[in-house]
């Protein structure tokens, strides 16, 4: 195939464009382009081991690759460390859970303020003092709960 006005071979057309995909995804990361330039480039490799491929079964290799791929991934980004406590970016609330706060408007009632560094969230939680040390054990928006410690 020629293209540009080069002769393509059409192992090396998957893997230009897998490179296409993987710049794709380093100008506007999405964080899924790459699996399907991964799928591309495995096409790729198996033309160029395997010349005489027709075209159907190059669009099956680079479909079955590439949802490995997304699969592989999507299971690798729900196993990460960094998304097993929070599904999203700056989730602050679940980077608090676990932390010893103190109270500083007593809990009454089930209701109350505890200090989260150098602000004043509302929290639930059993009764206690102004002043007691609570652990965050979950938020709910942007009220946490909390035990004493």
């Amino acid at each position: 195939m020629t293209l540009f006005g080069i002769d393509w071979s059409p192992g090396a057309l998957w893997l230009a464009v897998a490179l296409a995909l993987a710049i794709a995804e380093l100008i506007a990361p999405g964080f899924f382009m790459i699996f399907i330039a991964a799928g591309a480039a495995l096409t790729g490799f198996v033309i160029l081991a395997i010349p005489g491929l027709g075209w159907v079964a190059q669009a099956l290799l680079f479909a079955a690759f590439s949802a490995a791929a997304v699969a592989i991934g999507r299971r690798w980004y729900r196993q990460s460390p960094s998304t097993a406590s929070s599904h999203g970016l700056n989730d602050r609330t679940a980077k608090l859970i676990g932390k010893t706060v103190e109270v500083c408007e007593a809990i009454v009632a089930g209701e109350g303020r505890v200090k989260v560094g150098d602000g004043a969230w509302a929290a639930t939680g059993p009764d206690a003092p102004a002043g007691a040390l609570v652990r965050i054990t979950g938020a709910t928006g942007s009220v946490l709960s909390v035990e004493l410690a």
